[in-house]
């Protein structure tokens, strides 16, 4: 059953929507945060403090024809540009294409949200394209400066599916990739273990069944494949019950990140049709994790997805919004402060000033 704040989340949204493309001058919302940049349309940032420089790596949305009828089909992005500064708040450079489409050898179509990380020298960027059968799968590319070039692996990481990888390090060096998107993400066409098209283009339609879960998987040793099969992250309410399909306010539906604060494990991840970024809690990288409550409050565009880095001691929110658009396909990364609470909480932040 769809409750009835999911359904006020998603009037929220359209409202400030309206207010934004059609509305009166007055009307209009007043945006808490400003773009990072303004000649590039960059989404879903991932960032990452690499050798004291803050690196975001990014979707790089373009205003290009779909290429298929499937959900997500306006999203057409065919190369990542990374974004680095030398401080929150300080000038920001946007690097030549770190990867292209093109020289990705088993991708066709669709670079959509990646990740980064880095060990000796060496920097891994993992990220989500279609195959030549319109399935996608997760491919990892490398190179020797975190803002690129990066050269793809010839064939996509065996063993994987669907998008939005995410790449957390424990304390003990260990990575850990996580991953998954329902609809356009392709998830629940996964759930026989092969794909399947006769799943559909949304959920599984069982709203009083548990939802799709998120996957995570440990990285090898040389970081280019998984060390082991990918295995679902529960997300459970406080009696440890999964989340149910049906429950739009808590449920995954795509963008999985993972940070570690005062000894906790933080899942935080869009929730989709309700527009928020919702976060939960656990004592492994593996789960559970209990719901908790919501990061970010709707912004203005269909999509969220976002990233959480500490940096020089303070936390910081990266996300994306369509500002300066208006436009569902065409976002800018944005950037907030975060704030943990003493009992473990996180303050959510309001992209909008009211």
């Amino acid at each position: 059953m769809i409750r009835r704040k999911a359904v006020l989340a998603i009037a929220s949204a359209a409202l400030l929507a309206a207010c934004t493309t059609t509305g009166s001058t007055a009307d209009a919302p007043v945006f808490r945060h400003a773009p990072l940049v303004t000649d590039h349309f960059i989404a879903d940032p991932s960032a990452h403090v690499f050798d004291g420089r803050i690196y975001v790596y990014g979707s790089h949305d373009v205003d290009e024809p779909p290429r298929n009828r499937e959900p997500g089909r306006g999203f057409v992005m065919r190369d990542y540009r990374v974004l680095s500064m030398d401080r929150i708040g300080g000038p920001v450079t946007v690097h030549a294409p770190g990867l292209r489409l093109e020289d990705v050898p088993w991708a066709s179509m669709q670079l959509w949200a990646p990740d980064a990380t880095q060990r000796d020298g060496r920097y891994y960027l993992y990220f989500p394209a279609k195959d030549a059968d319109g399935i996608f799968r997760i491919g990892v590319a490398t190179g020797d400066r975190p803002e690129g070039p990066f050269t793809a692996q010839p064939e996509p990481i065996p063993g994987s599916y669907s998008i939005d990888p995410a790449v957390f390090a424990d304390d003990d060096g260990t990575r850990y990739l996580y991953f998954g998107g329902i609809h356009g993400g392709q998830l629940q066409r996964w759930v026989s273990g092969s794909y399947d098209p006769a799943m559909g283009i949304t959920d599984l339609q069982q709203p009083e069944a548990p939802a799709l879960m998120p996957r995570v998987a440990r990285l090898s040793d040389d970081l280019l494949t998984f060390a082991e099969t990918p295995r679902e992250v529960q997300l459970v309410d406080d009696t440890g019950a999964p989340i149910l399909g049906g429950d739009l306010d808590r449920r995954f539906f795509e963008a999985a990140w993972v940070h570690r604060h005062d000894g906790r494990y933080y899942f935080t991840y869009s929730t989709g049709d309700t527009h928020t970024i919702a976060y939960a809690t656990g004592d492994s990288p593996y789960g559970p994790f209990t719901y908790r409550g919501v990061v970010l409050a709707p912004v203005q565009g269909w999509t969220t997805h976002h990233s959480i880095v500490a940096v020089e001691g303070r936390w910081y929110l990266f996300y994306h919004d369509t500002e300066l658009s208006n436009r569902t396909h065409l976002r800018s990364t944005k950037v907030a402060e975060l704030t943990h609470e003493a009992d473990g909480r996180i303050r959510t932040v309001d992209p909008f000033v009211r």
